[in-house]
């Protein structure tokens, strides 16, 4: 996959004030289970939590050096060698292709650097695109927690997918040439 001019780096506190926006604009509060707008003290209080947790683990998207989107590990065990994660592109002039890359470099991560075993992910069953996304890199759905996160006003439907790391060898590090990308 060429991943070209596009890379990965820790989230640090000068960039909060850019993630924040992302995660208050309707077109990303329409995906995630908490959709009430973030305050700054909410924000800060949340960085804190998670910037020295074992158990979390939040990046930047680059593309050209300028962030564009947010990849996240939470919940991870590893004991198990298991995490959930979830990823977002905030802006919205970026190459087409900038989700699949993300979703590669997703996969990519959680497998080679952090030693995960399966890969976990929740998606609103409305959000047919990003399902049909995890489906085209080879996620399997795992089940439906049905009517479980009220949004809108109405109980929405929960698609579990997930990922196992020998599937991610087998389909994607045959073969594969490296590119050069920081994390």
């Amino acid at each position: 996959m060429n991943t070209k001019g596009f890379g990965l780096r820790e989230l640090k506190e000068d960039d909060l004030e850019i993630v924040l926006k992302w995660r208050n604009s309707d077109r990303i509060k329409a995906n995630m289970y908490s959709d009430h707008t973030i305050t700054l003290s909410e924000h800060i209080e949340w960085f804190k939590r998670i910037k020295n947790s074992e158990k979390d683990k939040y990046l930047i998207f680059e593309y050209e050096k300028k962030p564009i989107g947010l990849l996240y590990f939470n919940n991870i065990d590893l004991k198990n060698k298991t995490c959930y994660w979830g990823m977002y592109i905030g802006e919205n002039d970026v190459p087409v292709k900038s989700g699949i890359v993300l979703e590669y470099f997703a996969m990519e991560y959680a497998f080679d650097k952090l030693g995960m075993r399966k890969l976990c992910g929740e998606i609103f069953a409305f959000n047919d695109r990003v399902i049909k996304l995890h489906k085209m890199f080879g996620f399997s759905i795992e089940g439906i927690l049905k009517k479980h996160v009220i949004k809108n006003k109405k109980y929405e439907d929960i698609v579990l997918v997930a990922m196992f790391r020998e599937h991610w060898e087998e389909r994607y590090k045959k073969g594969e040439s490296k590119n050069e990308r920081t994390t």
